[in-house]
């Protein structure tokens, strides 16, 4: 058996989270969790499913280099690696996720109000983060 792989959305206020199926086929939306209770949902989670891989938004600018967010989630990356030190962490570039969440809502009908709801955007944008993972792989 193989196991979900986890992606984060991570923000200072909220985290977009998505998981795959235990076959790692299919990227889905899981939630959207307050970014100070992370780790305790991560937790929670962990002991009812099997998680073998986090991976962790990567914000670049245009040019390539790290954007100011990375610095937010450096640290978040390090207490991630020392709550869970079986599970490797692996990066994701998420240029343009957040604009192709709003996209692809606005594409599957999404009303205005759902589009201004950040929580949904984040949890797509993890999903978004995790399908191009798995394309990486595939």
């Amino acid at each position: 058996m193989l196991g979900r792989i986890l992606a984060l959305d991570y923000g200072k206020k909220r985290t977009g989270i998505a998981v795959t199926d235990a076959l790692q086929m299919i990227a889905s939306g899981l939630t959207t969790v307050d970014t100070h209770q992370l780790l305790g949902f991560l937790n929670t989670y962990i002991e009812e499913e099997p998680v073998v891989c986090f991976v962790v938004g990567l914000p670049k600018q245009m040019d390539n280099t790290p954007s100011e967010s990375e610095a937010l989630i450096q640290p978040f990356i390090k207490r991630l690696a020392k709550t869970f030190p079986t599970i490797p962490i692996e990066r994701q570039d998420e240029r343009f996720t957040s604009k192709m969440a709003k996209q692809s809502m606005l594409m599957g009908g999404a009303k205005k109000k759902q589009r201004r709801n950040k929580a949904l955007v984040d949890e797509i944008s993890a999903t978004i983060i995790l399908q191009a993972y798995l394309n990486r792989y595939q």
